[in-house]
């Protein structure tokens, strides 16, 4: 598979993710641990589909516990913090936080072998937690404090997934297809929690199912593998920057459905955020070809 190719195939799970805010909110009342549980045995499917399609079954036997258990740690870790933060907190706000994550893999990437940051990179960064501490300030010394744990917990789902990715950049050898363990392992884990700290809910109506079904299926499924593809064989830093589009897609997702109000704060924020990493990631784009790297575009 050619790199631009790959990199095709990683953006297909920035469009799956630009839902996945709104389908998480669909999905109430379940909860955190369980919408674990119902996703990633989905998603395991999906995966055992692929895998069996790609020819990737027997390769599974050489892959390292080790690998295993971090592939499991990133998914799991994620998607409890993610699911938890839209529980705890308004969804446009919590999803725009979350989604500093791109920001993130263009700063974190600057200390792979080869990369460097500059002073873009540092204002790209400012400008982004601004837009997040925008969202964030009204909620100090008001009643809606009590959505602060919930922006907490979005502020480590960024940090979790940009690690999990760019670490991911160092495991290239691993077939794709070890995705398939990460999910029905996340999926194993999410039950005996959900059991002893949660109680079951179930979706509401046949809209709940279809949202937790197409979450599953999709921005919790296949988008994990077409992603996978991309950051191992495609262009990382490329990948991050038209990642920049999920935050505005999945705000816009979200008013449009009538699960967000759209407002001057809600825009400002998402602008900042996307701008800030759209900065960050051209300042990037820059020191490649200052330093002589042949970079995309």
């Amino acid at each position: 598979m050619s790199r631009a190719r790959a990199t095709a195939v990683g953006f297909t799970a920035v469009l799956m993710w630009a839902l996945l805010a709104l389908l998480t909110v669909r999905t109430a009342p379940v909860p955190p641990l369980q919408l674990n549980a119902i996703c990633f045995t989905l998603g395991g499917l999906v995966g055992l589909v692929w895998t069996l399609s790609t020819g990737g079954l027997g390769r599974l036997r050489a892959v390292s516990w080790k690998v295993y258990a971090f592939g499991t740690a990133g998914l799991f870790g994620y998607h409890l913090f993610y699911f938890s933060a839209l529980r705890l907190a308004p969804a446009a706000e919590a999803s725009l936080i979350a989604y500093l994550w791109p920001l993130l893999i263009v700063l974190l990437s600057g200390f792979l072998p080869g990369e460097r940051l500059g002073a873009g990179h540092v204002a790209g960064a400012v400008m982004a937690f601004a837009g997040a501490g925008l969202l964030i300030a009204e909620g100090i010394g008001s009643p809606d404090r009590a959505a602060l744990p919930g922006y907490g917990l979005a502020l480590l789902c960024a940090l979790t997934w940009s690690g999990y990715s760019i670490l991911s950049r160092r495991m290239g050898a691993v077939p794709t297809a070890a995705v398939t363990v990460f999910c029905l392992m996340t999926a194993i884990l999410s039950v005996p929690a959900h059991l002893a700290l949660e109680v079951t809910a179930w979706p509401t109506g046949p809209a709940g199912w279809l949202a937790t079904l197409g979450l599953g299926l999709g921005p919790v499924g296949l988008a994990f593998f077409t992603w996978d593809v991309g950051v191992k064989r495609g262009d990382i830093q490329l990948l991050g920057t038209a990642s920049y589009a999920a935050p505005l897609l999945s705000t816009l997702a979200l008013v449009i459905a009538g699960s967000a109000t759209a407002s001057l704060k809600l825009a400002l924020a998402a602008t900042l955020i996307t701008g800030g990493a759209t900065l960050a990631a051209y300042a990037g784009r820059r020191i490649a070809r200052g330093s002589g790297e042949v970079t995309p575009g």
